[in-house]
């Protein structure tokens, strides 16, 4: 795949619909080892004076030891390639390799990691990780509808440094 770089206030998708109906890849690593999850949860928009995006990932989940170790990672998007989401959001990397079952061809660096499958990948700076709080929800029906198990995400907010879009 040829990309070619953009700004993200070039960005012509609606990110709320590709999060929400496309859903993305959040990959997390770089060379050395990586592992990718699906996301259908995440927002956009200007913070602390940058073009930002923020992702939820639930403490338990591999990729989220990827991002506590990691500096960066990716958001990517794949148009309506369900069967990818179906791996990466079903299955562990702790117990099968993902990038073989979805036939994924990864793009490593030293700093992180995406797949040239991909029609648009956001490459991201971390810059804020917390845990969501049950104390900190104004809305209860939240928690009543989703998280029942009281298995709270993570925030992760970063600053988007690169948006490759395929051509």
């Amino acid at each position: 795949m040829i990309y070619k770089t953009v700004e993200p206030r070039s960005i012509k998708d609606n990110l709320i619909k590709c999060f929400a109906e496309e859903w993305a890849l959040i990959t997390a690593g770089n060379s050395s080892g990586y592992n990718m999850m699906t996301a259908s949860w995440g927002f956009a928009g200007e913070m602390w004076g940058e073009d930002s995006i923020a992702v939820v990932v639930r403490p338990q989940r591999y990729t989220m030891e990827f991002l506590d170790r990691s500096d960066y990672f990716t958001v990517s998007f794949y148009g309506n390639n369900k069967e990818i989401h179906k791996i990466c959001g079903s299955k562990s990397g702790r117990d099968v390799n993902k990038t073989l079952e979805t036939g994924l061809t990864p793009v490593a660096g030293e700093k992180y990691v995406y797949f040239k499958e991909a029609r648009m990948v956001l490459v991201v700076k971390k810059q804020f990780v917390q845990p969501l709080s049950e104390n900190n929800f104004t809305d209860k029906t939240v928690i009543d509808r989703w998280y029942t198990e009281k298995d709270f995400h993570n925030l992760i907010i970063g600053k988007i440094e690169k948006v490759l879009i395929a051509e």
